[in-house]
């Protein structure tokens, strides 16, 4: 056969941004947007994008240039996902609970030229720009006015509606020369003190958005609920998403449980996301009406937290994936025998992160040794490796960075798991988590999932206390569940691992908080944690403290 080539017909470069003028065509009438009093169509929203993107692209930056958004769960928000590619720039979402400092950061590592930021935001913002070097080149500000605030709302001539206003809606936005072209710049979560920038292309972004909705099977004109923050991984391509499927994006400035549940029976939410600590805040609250699909990711969730979630209505799906690869490339395919199973196992089972999905090319656990797989024996820890289009171009003037976890052709995740007889992965920590007891390995993850067991238990996170005889033991931070009379004592707790754990895997020392200390996407910062557990100096065990 003749060797054919690819010509002009067939060399349209991936983009998920054609996603929107397709759900503007289809979509007609359906909502795009609902948030407080103000409800948009797929239409509206197709031309406020245009508008905006038109207006953004008269500041004539540089092509790829890098322009950042400082904004919660709010409709601007959504926009300017599609607008600031649109107008052929790379946006920058930033985590809105960031000190000064750490924004300053990212706004001189990315050398951002426009910072839209949310009113309420306005001294972070402010304050973050404020110490940037004089000769730095500061980024361009533009207010976003909450319209349904009156706090907020206001003159908006300089600010985001006004310049949308003066936007063309039938701009012609500007496409990618090439799908390979730079589209996202997510900082990794803030837990440390030096994030990396990860940097998304127009075809990963694609394909993880294209793999995202198939992998959770989402219907047409589902109705979302944004608990994920849209700064996180660009709200694991559900912004771009929900625009492929015509969805209904019911937005919140910020939520508790009361706020949620009332959203959710309002609007007839379908579908939501978010991190176990989402799963864990609704635990004590009524049956829904009818039943949500929520995907949650991070953290693995203990088997006795699903169970929970579960009983009041929410149909839970697992999945596993870090800014790196821009969504959930592993999940937890569920096997109809599995249906049968008593309701402990199946959370088990749940529990893990499970197998590739559609859009990943490979997914392993590995010796980090010697890049060799380990056995599939659900026991040999190993690190998780993966291999896909959806992986991330690099961190950005980061090159030392990038080739330390993309070699070999994979991307060295960083996190440790097992790999059992059936193929799945179950994560056991991430490497820096694990905790070396007398040269025993201590998963956190298993510790924590015990603890959660205990009935008092709301939260509960597992980090290493030094130990003058074996090196590491391990130290529990637990806060407990409201409306509990009388708090557990410390030898309590201890003795309740003590009969479901290995003794060597059992916490050594047990400090209770209030509440946990997060991320703004709900992780809890391990890394303060560590810190409080340095603090309190070496605990001096004996071989007989162990038995």
């Amino acid at each position: 056969m003749d060797r054919l080539k690819p010509s002009a017909a067939n060399l349209s470069p991936l983009t998920p941004l054609t996603f929107l003028e397709r759900a503007a065509t289809v979509y007609t009438h359906s909502p795009s947007i609902i948030y407080n009093t103000t409800t948009y169509t797929w239409p509206q929203t197709h031309r406020r994008c245009l508008r905006l993107a038109s207006a953004i692209s008269r500041f004539s930056f540089p092509p790829n240039a890098v322009l950042s958004v400082l904004a919660p769960n709010i409709p601007a928000m959504y926009e300017l996902q599609f607008a600031i590619p649109m107008a052929g720039y790379v946006i920058n979402n930033i985590n809105t609970r960031l000190d000064l400092t750490t924004v300053a950061l990212i706004l001189r590592h990315a050398e951002s030229r426009a910072l839209f930021f949310d009113s309420h935001l306005r001294s972070l913002a402010m304050g973050a720009v404020s110490l940037l070097p004089p000769d730095f080149p500061h980024p361009l500000l533009i207010p976003i006015h909450d319209q349904d605030d009156d706090e907020s709302a206001g003159s908006d001539d300089l600010g985001y509606e006004g310049m949308l206003e003066r936007g063309d809606p039938d701009f012609r936005w500007v496409e990618p020369k090439s799908e390979w072209e730079p589209m996202t710049l997510n900082y990794t979560s803030g837990t440390t003190s030096s994030p990396k920038g990860v940097v998304h292309s127009h075809r990963s972004i694609f394909v993880i958005t294209f793999d995202s909705l198939l992998n959770w099977s989402v219907p047409t004109q589902p109705v979302y609920l944004w608990t994920l923050p849209m700064f996180h991984s660009n709200g694991w391509s559900y912004t771009w998403g929900m625009a492929a499927v015509g969805g209904t994006n019911v937005c919140l400035r910020k939520f508790n449980a009361e706020i949620v549940y009332d959203a959710i029976n309002r609007h007839n939410v379908t579908h939501m996301c978010g991190a176990p600590v989402v799963l864990n805040m609704m635990a004590n609250y009524p049956r829904l009406k009818s039943p949500v699909q929520i995907l949650t990711g991070g953290a693995p969730p203990p088997a006795p937290v699903l169970l929970r979630t579960e009983s009041l209505g929410f149909v839970v799906s697992h999945g596993y994936g870090m800014t790196e690869v821009a969504g959930v490339v592993v999940s937890c395919a569920w096997k109809s025998k599995w249906n049968s199973f008593p309701a402990t196992e199946q959370a088990r089972l749940k529990s893990r992160q499970g197998v590739r999905t559609l859009g990943l090319a490979a997914a392993d656990v590995v010796d980090p040794s010697n890049g060799e797989s380990v056995p599939r024996d659900g026991l040999t820890m190993g690190e998780i490796v993966l291999r896909g289009s959806c992986l991330m171009l690099g961190y950005l003037k980061n090159p030392e960075a990038t080739a330390k976890c993309m070699r070999n052709g994979w991307l060295f995740t960083g996190d440790i798991g097992v790999m059992h007889r059936d193929g799945y992965i179950e994560i056991k920590d991430r490497s820096k988590d694990i905790i070396i007891s007398g040269g025993e390995n201590v998963s956190s993850v298993e510790v924590e999932s015990v603890l959660y067991s205990n009935p008092a238990v709301n939260e509960a996170a597992v980090v290493a206390r030094p130990d003058d005889y074996w090196g590491e033991t391990p130290c529990a931070f637990l806060s407990l569940k409201e409306g509990v009379e009388s708090r557990p004592a410390e030898n309590e707790v201890i003795e309740f691992c003590r009969e479901r754990l290995p003794h060597y895997m059992v916490p050594k020392t047990v400090i209770f908080m209030e509440e946990l200390p997060k991320t703004a996407t709900g992780k809890v910062k391990k890394f303060a944690l560590r810190g409080i557990a340095h603090q309190m100096g070496s605990q001096s065990q004996t071989p007989a403290s162990r038995m």
